[in-house]
């Protein structure tokens, strides 16, 4: 009986990879359970990248309120789209790359997005770095942002981003976020706006008002979302 095929990627002695070669594996791997996926709507390949993305979303956040989205923004389906989208929709909403120097998630939710950003940053001949804050231990993790104007990005930001989640980042009232970007202010950097791949903010013209919880300090940054949370609920019922 022929044996079923594994792939094996080999380094040549000048350590470049080279193309992926068809080795034969032992059957016993034939019979291991496959990998479970997200369902696939027939003829997804052959759909616009932004409903690709959408059609994901919605099967993940069927029976969910609240989501940290991982399954989809680890998706190979999705990764290939994310970072495009997103800066897509920041230029729909007059951000272009060259606004920006670097893009920071406001949670670890969000690194998938901001590596997601650069590489797509990068096959449009942009340089953008990525960084993520860290608000237990005040600091940046990642390149000095020191100067630099910097994009806070989040998988998904409205109230509900307490439920199901350690995150400290929730949106109150409707558009506020109560953070302390203090730790961006001393390297002089400076926030442009916030964006999230999900959003939540009931607004025509999205605003984040974030309040320095340190000295209640108030001012309004843009908000930028891909899809609005009512976007993804059409016929979805919450447990």
């Amino acid at each position: 009986m022929t044996g079923a095929v594994g792939r094996v990627v080999h380094m040549t002695e000048d350590k470049q990879f080279r193309k992926t070669q068809v080795e034969p594996v032992s059957d016993a791997s034939a019979d291991a359970p496959a990998a479970a996926t997200l369902p696939t709507p027939e003829g997804f390949a052959m759909m616009d990248p932004r409903d690709q993305l959408k059609t994901l979303l919605v099967t993940l956040l069927q029976g969910k309120a609240f989501s940290e989205l991982y399954p989809v923004t680890l998706d190979h389906r999705a990764t290939a789209v994310i970072g495009h989208l997103l800066i897509d929709t920041l230029e729909e909403q007059g951000f272009g790359v060259d606004d920006f120097d670097a893009v920071g998630a406001l949670t670890p939710a969000a690194m998938p997005l901001v590596c997601a950003m650069m590489q797509a940053a990068a096959s449009r001949g942009e340089d953008l770095d990525g960084f993520i804050m860290d608000f237990v231990f005040p600091s940046v993790k990642g390149p000095s942002i020191a100067g630099k104007r910097v994009l806070m990005l989040d998988a998904w930001l409205s109230e509900k981003s307490y439920i199901q989640t350690s995150s400290l980042v929730t949106l109150r009232n409707g558009n506020e976020l109560s953070l302390d970007f203090g730790i961006i202010e001393a390297q002089g950097a400076q926030v442009v706006a916030v964006a999230a791949l999900v959003g939540g903010v009931d607004m025509t013209s999205p605003t984040i008002a974030v309040i320095n919880p340190v000295n209640d300090e108030r001012h309004e940054l843009p908000f930028i979302e891909v899809f609005h949370e009512s976007e993804l609920r059409d016929g979805v019922t919450e447990d």
